[in-house]
């Protein structure tokens, strides 16, 4: 689906010329907006900008989640996470999910310390490993991921973010640009009639990416009669925006 920008941005400066320039000679200028364009006096012209965004459903789930533990010594929090982590990822593998589409995003390891209030003392108390995982996937598949992950060593899960794979949203873009440059053409040649001008050729264009508009889509979270996780997407946005001068005849 298509949406037009509620307000279309138009910068409209015309200079038609009677004649030949020279003393006396009359013009008229009309102008919307702020910015102002002449084109060095001499071609008439027009300047518009316009921009159009594109919904469709995500192609793509991202899931996040860390396997975590705390030990006396670096190397056992270290070992602990690992045997996890192994665990999870040959659940995973076995549900289906290629071992490319689970990327580490973190890993850390630091000390923990208990802190006395009145000594302002602080004594090491032991360490935490936390290995943070990347997980790509259909969004239908990101509730059973969820499941799988935490079922097998996840202790905890910062989130799912649904999108667009690269392929897509190249798609999405092209269909935005070419709703722009149909709402830039409609506002040249609205300012074009109003000036008494026929809208020429596109003498110059320049784009800019939107990208993804606002957040990533909303989406329900919540466990279905068997007690797996449910998550549900919302839309994806693409927008794009162009700024286009044409000649004015």
């Amino acid at each position: 689906m298509v949406s037009r920008a509620p307000t279309a941005a138009l910068v409209a400066v015309l200079v038609l010329l009677a004649g030949c320039v020279g003393a006396g000679s009359p013009s008229v200028a009309a102008q919307s907006g702020t910015d102002e364009t002449t084109n060095g006096g001499q071609t008439p012209s027009v300047t518009v900008g316009a921009s159009a965004t594109v919904e469709a459903a995500p192609d793509l789930a991202v899931v996040r989640v860390a396997v975590e533990a705390t030990a006396e010594s670096a190397e056992q929090a270290r070992s602990s996470v690992a045997a996890d982590a192994e665990r999870m990822r040959a659940a995973l593998r076995d549900a289906g999910v290629p071992d490319d589409a689970v990327r580490t995003e973190a890993f850390s390891i630091y000390p923990q310390y208990d802190y006395d209030g009145e000594t302002r003392e602080r004594e090491l108390v032991g360490y935490r490993a936390v290995h943070a995982y990347r997980i790509e996937v259909a969004p239908d598949r990101a509730g059973e991921v969820i499941d799988v992950a935490v079922g097998t060593g996840a202790t905890s899960v910062s989130g799912v973010a649904f999108t667009l794979s690269d392929a897509a949203e190249q798609e999405l873009r092209g269909e935005a640009l070419t709703a722009a440059m149909g709402n830039a053409r409609a506002d040249a040649e609205t300012v074009a009639t109003a000036a008494d001008a026929t809208l020429g050729d596109a003498r110059t264009i320049s784009t800019s990416n939107g990208g993804h508009v606002g957040p990533f889509p909303v989406y329900e979270t919540r466990a279905d009669a068997g007690g797996s996780t449910v998550v549900e997407p919302g839309t994806v946005r693409v927008s794009a925006s162009v700024t286009v001068v044409y000649d004015l005849e």
